[in-house]
Parts: structure tokens; sequence; C-alpha cells
């Protein structure tokens, strides 16, 4: 836990008590420093009461008294509408934060890389992490991904802090810097919470504010809206002496390192070769590993270690996790999958799919992935998105409607055993959020690792449940 005694004095109102916001009034209460907590559930609260926490009450909070809000990423501050309690502290005149910057105030010695991108950052974040840890360095890996910041270990001077960001986290930072500030890719995606796409990428900009002389902005260029922030970035930082790398798909670009599946080549051009590494498919991912490739190196990981990093990374759940093996079918988890565009990463890894499919469907459903349908060899279709995706299917790849996971998998490894004539993918990548169904796409995740793993003569692959 994060040692926030230097903030005594001090009192904060935590609204959402979820993970973040539980690890941060954990630390608060363990600091000593006064704060009170709000949810909006009503069971949460109950719950927050018996282990001792201490509740506001959103009608009589004495804002002049207050230091700031910390809210959780998930509660909206701005659109489609404030909560009540941060449209309070805004008329109060008080700050809105998140947790990041509290860790910050505590780890002021340490250095931070941080990752955002629509897609990419978990398995970037991860893998930096990794690279650090196995060549020795002291290192925590959090935020958006796994432990809360504030969960994650004291590590002073020397120590490196990992943090996945999203863009309702970056929006709420007014102290953070990142002097690794890692910027994957830019697609539409939660523009009810940024109004439209400009306030999407301003968002997500965020993570390159207050970066200083020595620092380093990592950004990837194949998209439209990137482009226009390395341009942004490569004039102002020319002036302020902060390392701008760029990162290209199959080209080269002068200072940058340009990949592809399974390869990449850094500015050196130092050729870095990863083919073989099954967590690590497709040029997505290889875009991932340049990311954390340039990362580490610019932190001074020497490139041995680096590339022994990279070639032993272990891979992270629900990111096309192969769970296990039926003959020469493979079953991959990619429940992460929930939208179309990071559905594409996983159908463009892959020949001879076995597609299950569907959920809570987003906008534009899976029409974006019809250059990847020729990848297809079957499609079930599952939850609320079914009608939807059977008409974008139709007449472009044969489907059956199962309306379960349970009996997806079933019907897709029968299928697959009956047709496929050599190595084939049952691909769980569900281009729709999981709330229809499941509590979260972790939980579709695990059942469809379980399922998986208990059909007639399945091997289990990957690490255990």
């Amino acid at each position: 836990m994060i040692n926030l005694s230097d903030l005594r004095g001090s009192s904060y109102i935590v609204l959402g008590l979820a993970r973040s916001g539980l690890a941060t009034v954990r630390a608060l209460v363990a600091a000593g420093v006064d704060c009170a907590a709000w949810d909006d559930s009503a069971e949460t609260r109950k719950a927050a009461a018996d282990a001792g926490i201490l509740l506001a009450d959103p009608e009589r909070i004495d804002w002049p008294k207050i230091t700031a809000l910390v809210i959780s990423p998930g509660i909206p501050s701005h659109l489609p509408k404030p909560h009540a309690i941060a449209a309070a502290a805004r008329a109060a005149g008080r700050p809105i934060i998140c947790d990041i910057d509290l860790l910050a105030k505590a780890e002021p010695k340490a250095r931070f890389v941080a990752i955002t991108g629509t897609n990419g950052k978990s398995t970037t974040t991860a893998l930096i992490g990794h690279i650090l840890h196995s060549a020795g360095w002291p290192v925590q890996v959090g935020g958006n991904i796994g432990r809360g910041a504030l969960d994650l270990d004291p590590l002073g001077l020397g120590g490196v802090y990992v943090l996945e960001m999203s863009s309702y986290q970056l929006e709420l930072v007014q102290d953070f810097h990142a002097n690794v500030a890692v910027w994957l890719n830019i697609t539409p995606d939660h523009l009810d919470r940024h109004g439209d796409m400009a306030g999407y990428v301003a968002a997500k900009q965020h993570i390159f504010d207050r970066q200083v002389t020595r620092d380093c902005a990592i950004i990837g260029i194949d998209d439209k809206y990137s482009v226009d922030v390395y341009r942004m970035l490569a004039k102002r930082r020319l002036a302020e002496d902060i390392a701008v790398v760029p990162l290209a798909l199959k080209r080269v670009i002068a200072g940058g390192v340009n990949f592809e599946a399974g390869r990449l080549v850094d500015g050196e051009g130092y050729t870095v070769a990863f083919a073989d590494v099954p967590t690590l498919p497709g040029d997505h991912n290889a875009q991932d590993a340049a990311a954390a490739w340039a990362a580490v190196r610019w932190l001074g990981v020497a490139r041995e270690r680096a590339v022994a990093g990279l070639r032993s990374y272990p891979g992270l759940p629900h990111r096309q996790e192969q769970v296990a093996a039926v003959d020469e079918v493979v079953f991959v988890n990619d429940s992460k999958a929930t939208n179309a565009d990071a559905a594409a990463r996983a159908l463009s890894s892959y020949n001879d799919i076995y597609w299950v499919l569907g959920g809570q469907a987003k906008e534009g459903g899976i029409a974006p992935l019809t250059p990847y349908f020729k990848r297809v060899r079957h499609a079930f279709l599952i939850g609320e998105a079914a009608d939807l995706f059977a008409g974008q299917l139709e007449g472009k790849v044969a489907y059956t409607r199962c309306g379960d996971l349970k009996s997806a998998v079933a019907a897709a490894n029968d299928k697959a055993q009956a047709e496929a004539k050599g190595p084939a993918v049952v691909l769980l990548s569900p281009a729709s959020a999981s709330w229809d169904q499941w509590k979260s796409y972790e939980h579709r995740g695990d059942a469809f690792r379980e399922m998986a793993r208990a059909l007639p003569g399945a091997k289990m692959l990957g690490r255990p449940s």
C-alpha cells in the first residue's frame, strides 16, 4: 500500500467504492488522513460501513473544508451528465482528481511510465512491467489494469511505476506527469463520455501534460488522429528537448521503431525477432512490443535483457489467451475484445476461425470487420447482438444462433472437429460488451476457459484458472 502520510491535515471525499476507490480509502485511512466516501449502491455502502469506512452524506458535505474529490474513473464528472457530487465539488471550486495524482504526490522520487490508446494498453503495460521485472528492476504495474494505484507497493528512488491509463483517468489528472508517455493508437470509443471524437482525443492527450526535458513520448502513427498528435508533439518537443519516438507498421520512420508480426527494427537498426512467441501474435501485438521496446530502452534496460524479457512474456488473461486444445483445434479466449476494432486484432492473427461472438453490441456492430470475414469458417452468435450480427454476416459468413456461450463452445468444437483439415481456432472475440449475460468481460472469459477445458479430449494450455 502507498504511504499517504504526507497528506495529513488534508481532507478528501472519495466517490465510488469499486477497486480504485476502496484502495484510495484504505490508503488514506491507514495514513491518518481525513476522508469520507460515497457510492450510489446501497449494498456497497452497507459493506463499506460494515468495514468501518466513514460514509459521506452528499447533502451535507462542507466543501470549503475539503481538499479534493477523488472520483473513480467510471463515474462521469462532465459528460454525459456529471454525478451530483462531482457537480457540487466543481461548483465549490474543489479539485476533482483520481488516485493517480495521489500516487504521484506520494512517490516523487520514482519514475512513471504511462500507457494509453484505444486498444493494446493492457498488453503493453504488462509487457513493459514484465521486461523491467525480468531485468531485475524494482517495478510495480497497475492503474487501469490489475491493482489500484494506491494498492501498489512503495518504491522510492530507482523504482518505476508502469500504469495503464484510460481516457477517464487522463481527463482527471492534474499533477501527475509521465517520464515515459506511450500512446498506441486511437479509434472511436467512449464518445458518450467525451462528447465526440475531438473530446476523446483531447482527453487522451493529457498523457503528455507536464512532461519536461529528458522525458520521452512514444506514439503509434498508423491512424489519422495519432498522426495529428504526433505532428503537434514533434513541433512542441523540438523546443523543449523531450524525446518523441514514433512507431509505424511495416515502414521505416526516422528515429522511430518499425514493426510487423513477430519482428521489429529499432531506431539504431537493431532487429528483434519474436515470431515464435505465442503470446504476441499479429501486427497489433507487434505494435505493443515496439512500444514496450522503446520504453524500456529509453529507461536504460540493456538490449539483451529487453530481448529476453520480450521473448519470455507469458501473456494476459482474456487477450488472445490460448486456453485449451482438442486435437489440432486451439481455443483462444479474447473476451477483452469488447468492440470491433479490438476483435479485428484477433481475426487478423489467425486463419480457419470458428468465431464465437455477441453480447451488447457497440455502435456499428461488426460491419468494420468485413475484410476479415474470409478468415472465418463459421460464426456462432450469442447474446443481445445475435440479430444485428446475423444481419451483418448474412451472405458473407455462415452462422449459427446459439444464444448462450456454453452452446456456442460446444457447437464450435463439433463443427471444427468435423470440418477442419488441419490447425484451426475456436476464437471467443465477442466484439461486444458482456453485460447482457455476464458480470464483466473477465467473467465471460473465465467461463469460456473452463468450458473449453471441459470438452472431451481437451488439453489445457496456458496458466491454470
